[in-house]
């Protein structure tokens, strides 16, 4: 599995048998995703940096909330949460997306706001890579991201949604976030490429991954 990350909460993630791109955002936040393709894209809400499916040129199976859905091998299951920590009083919903794919289970957590209740963590159960946001304002910031890693335990964490040069609003960095994990040295690299066989022989510790931005 190859993932990429294509700005702000966008990803493409390239399995043996789909591609899913998950939250495309519109090129205004400073983003250029070009053209793509995909069989699978996820919106975790209906905010503009989330769900601009403009740029894909295929034809796609679209997934836009709670329940559970199946193309071919792929099986994801959308998750109701809150974009804040008011019960979405503030911001609305949001939902979590699990996503199962060649014998590995990711974990995109949208715009969350909030920290996952008792419920929560045991409707996501055990994950092999994290998504999560890191970046404060309209989402978590970064020492609730990293309490929500020491929580769920994933074996990769990769953070979304903060500040960078291209992106074209206020956000934190992912600086705070890292600190909070107590990674002193950022390094960060094109893409990720897993699998359920080099994930089993990690540390039990979360490995943080740093994705560089893919024009």
């Amino acid at each position: 599995m190859d993932i990429t990350w294509l700005g702000h909460s966008c990803f493409r993630i390239k399995g043996k048998e789909a591609v899913v791109l998950t939250d495309p955002c519109h090129p205004s936040l400073g983003y250029s995703l070009g053209k793509l393709q995909a069989d699978i894209v996820t919106l975790s809400h209906f905010h503009p940096g989330h769900c601009y499916t403009g740029t894909i040129t295929n034809e796609f199976k679209l997934i836009k909330g709670p329940g559970e859905y199946q193309l071919g091998g792929t099986f994801i299951t959308g998750i109701a949460t809150w974009h804040d920590a008011d019960r979405g009083n503030k911001l609305g919903k949001n939902t979590v997306y699990l996503l199962e794919m060649d014998g590995m289970t990711l974990c995109h957590l949208g715009d969350i706001g909030h920290l996952p209740t008792s419920e929560l963590i045991e409707d996501i159960g055990d994950i092999e890579v994290l998504f999560v946001p890191v970046g404060g304002v309209s989402t978590i910031g970064g020492s609730t991201a990293a309490e929500i890693v020491r929580r769920l335990t994933p074996k990769v964490v990769i953070p979304m949604h903060y500040k960078t040069a291209a992106l074209a609003r206020e956000l934190e960095s992912a600086d705070k976030f890292l600190k909070e994990l107590g990674i002193k040295e950022r390094n960060s690299q094109p893409k990720l490429s897993v699998s359920r066989s080099t994930l089993q022989s990690t540390t039990t510790s979360s490995q943080v991954v740093i994705l560089d931005y893919t024009r």
